[in-house]
């Protein structure tokens, strides 16, 4: 891949004509995918601000126009009214202030009083490259969906905590009390959740402090996208912590995980009353961002970025990156997260493919219903079986591994090619979502997703089942409108 200067990531995009061209061109990607949020042009990674709103899902995402690597990033804008059929809307917010003039980086969305407000991170650099997070808002107006950029930022960064502020997440606690929560790195190099609080959401924000969390205050040296969510009467800490290893997620330094337990908002404690879990024990999640259709958090939606951070993938050849998860329908069961398909995806399938062809749809969700202790299934492989991703269960040790090294296309291997989830019970069902260039894994209702970004060749198309299942696969429509709208 081409070396990018400084010049080119910081770019300003000028007019839509400036990347038509790069649109016509990554459309003709075999990769392009048929029913995920992907990038209109160049670079996708946060999914940013997502909420529902008069009737209509919306979700930004952060988007660099001109090519698969991070620069001088903009907001855009998609919608849907059902979360599955989704539409492009274009640029909202764009880095034209003196604050965010190196990017407008991850935020939330918040609806108040009719009003729809963005909560975004201005990247600010001077002339000698020193950088100043601020904390910006933006008001979105229904129809023409333009921006209105508040002229001063709403605060800047707080002493004690190095550069890296940033990500607000904000939530309205009740009437007139309001906090926005920064993921941060303190000047010990340790990672944060801090807090401001103000009884208005666009004035009067002051710093509160630091969220204490007990047995969690030295882990990683950096926490993105933190949110504190209520999940089936649970408080949920959702957060990205950077820089540890953990168990079974080999070299891995980034990660995207959750903590469920009780929020005190006042005393900003928040007591864990488990260990960290991953949301995702697949390749490829991160920055995971939820909505709700009321503020009371019932039917909790969430969606992530799928892909990690200073990752490399085959279509950055082809001058694009990233897409989005499936959205999933979120529940707490025995003290840990469950992560389900939305009901309304059935929608897409248009008839049954025969499994007893052996031949993998591009785009198709497949489902396995396990008749044996163990399992063993290989997606993507060529047409005598060999190669692909393998999908073994074993029931004696109840250890659920996916490894990805029989894949022709390997990427970012330093982070390792098996991930490993030890269920609690025997594995008796997989819902797999296979689209041009991903898949996801659901094992057991939800009791474990694995989401991988997977670049098949021509004669990686097949499937082979090594044990008894009883399968399903349902040819998938798409649901993305991929139009160029700017």
């Amino acid at each position: 891949m081409k070396e990018w200067t400084r010049e080119e990531r910081y770019r300003f995009l000028e007019s839509p004509d400036e990347v038509r061209d790069l649109y016509k061109k990554i459309s003709e990607s075999k990769y392009r995918q048929t029913y995920h949020i992907q990038p209109v042009t160049g670079l996708l990674n946060d999914p940013n601000g997502f909420l529902h709103y008069n009737d209509e899902w919306h979700l930004f995402y952060q988007w660099f126009p001109f090519g698969p690597v991070h620069g001088l990033k903009h907001w855009y804008h998609v919608s849907s009214k059902d979360l599955v059929t989704w539409k492009n809307c274009g640029l909202a917010v764009a880095p034209d202030k003196w604050y965010d003039n190196r990017g407008a980086y991850s935020g939330s969305a918040l609806v108040t009083d009719g009003r729809l407000y963005l909560y975004y991170t201005g990247n600010h650099r001077d002339e000698n490259w020193v950088r100043t997070p601020y904390t910006c808002m933006a008001e979105l107006f229904e129809g023409s969906w333009r921006v209105h950029k508040s002229k001063e930022p709403l605060f800047g960064p707080v002493e004690g905590y190095t550069e890296h502020q940033r990500d607000p997440k904000i939530i309205k606690l009740e009437e007139d009390r309001y906090v926005i929560v920064l993921g941060a790195q303190n000047d010990a190099k340790q990672g944060r959740a801090i807090v401001f609080e103000s009884d208005n959401p666009v004035s009067g924000w002051k710093f509160k402090g630091e969220i204490n969390v007990p047995g969690f205050m030295d882990f990683g040296d950096m926490w993105e996208c933190p949110s504190v969510q209520n999940v089936s009467g649970y408080n949920v800490l959702m957060f990205c912590p950077q820089h540890i290893t953990l168990k079974y997620r080999g070299q891995s330094q980034n990660h995207n995980g959750y903590l469920i337990g009780s929020m005190d908002w006042d005393k900003l404690v928040f007591q864990p009353i488990g260990q960290f879990h991953e949301l995702d024990f697949g390749f490829d999640s991160y920055a995971a961002e939820c909505a709700a259709r009321r503020r009371t958090w019932a039917e909790t939606t969430m969606i992530a970025w799928m892909g990690i951070p200073d990752a490399e993938y085959p279509t950055d050849e082809e001058m694009w990156s990233g897409c989005l998860t499936l959205p999933r329908t979120l529940r707490v069961r025995n003290r840990r997260l469950i992560q389900e398909p939305l009901q309304e995806l059935t929608q897409l399938r248009v008839d049954e493919a025969d499994p007893d062809t052996g031949i993998l749809p591009d785009a198709c969700e497949m489902n396995v219903y396990n008749q044996e202790k163990d399992l063993d299934l290989s997606l993507f492989t060529k047409e005598d079986g060999s190669g692909g991703i393998n999908i073994h269960f074993d029931y004696d040790t109840k250890v659920l591994i996916v490894n990805r090294s029989g894949m022709t296309q390997l990427f970012n291997e330093e982070d390792g090619n098996i991930r490993i989830r030890k269920l609690d019970n025997k594995l008796d069902h997989l819902r797999i979502y296979i689209d041009r260039s991903s898949v996801e894994i659901f094992v057991n209702s939800g009791d474990a997703v694995f989401t991988s970004r997977v670049f098949p060749l021509d004669t990686e198309h097949n499937f082979k089942m090594n044990t008894q299942a009883e399968i399903h696969i349902w040819n998938l429509k798409p649901a993305i409108k991929d139009n160029f709208v700017i």
